[in-house]
């Protein structure tokens, strides 16, 4: 009779190759895509149903009306807690001197908080709507802070951006989605 121990140590010694090439595969599969893009099903819908008071007093609220109002416009998800988003803020300023429009959701911030944010970097905002319990950024499919939409003239979400805006990323995605949403930039 043959020992059967030389064949399972045989067989035994195939399973770090065949984890290395299912793991080659995976990695191979992958390439070519956008690591960075998250996906999001309200691509090319209509933006979410949104109705909040705004951060500042005195002003009217942020609406799903006021969104689709005409005009390629961003919509910005920001916290004053949020670390990134004070990286991403003076690019924000930026295309505000453009002449971007940016209404902007305040995700689950103290409004004292996210007014100093805004007197302490600047407001890039037009309108500001408090979404204090959250429920806004699960209508609009947020998966963390900061989140930029790009919105089209018909109130048609056509890019999401996660993460902060830096480095290339205003010439590369936003600016191109806008341009591509049908913006064109102020004369002057």
């Amino acid at each position: 009779m043959t020992d059967p121990a030389p064949k399972r140590r045989r067989l035994w010694a195939l399973i770090p190759l065949i984890a290395f090439l299912a793991l080659a595969g995976l990695a191979w599969s992958m390439l070519g895509r956008d690591q960075d893009a998250l996906p999001s099903a309200l691509i090319e819908k209509s933006v979410p149903q949104t109705d909040l008071a705004s951060l500042r007093p005195g002003e009217p609220r942020l609406t799903t009306e006021l969104l689709k109002r005409p005009g390629v416009k961003l919509v910005n998800i920001w916290a004053s807690w949020c670390g990134p988003c004070r990286v991403e803020h003076p690019e924000l300023m930026k295309l505000q001197a453009m002449g971007v429009e940016i209404d902007s959701i305040n995700y689950k911030d103290d409004r004292d908080a996210a007014l100093g944010f805004l007197q302490e970097l600047g407001d890039p905002f037009a309108h500001v709507g408090a979404d204090t319990t959250g429920r806004a950024g699960i209508e609009w499919g947020v998966y963390g802070v900061p989140e930029t939409f790009v919105v089209d003239g018909e109130g048609r979400i056509v890019h999401k951006h996660v993460g902060p805006i830096q480095n290339n990323d205003l010439e590369q995605r936003i600016l191109p989605a806008m341009r591509e949403a049908g913006w064109t930039p102020p004369e002057g």
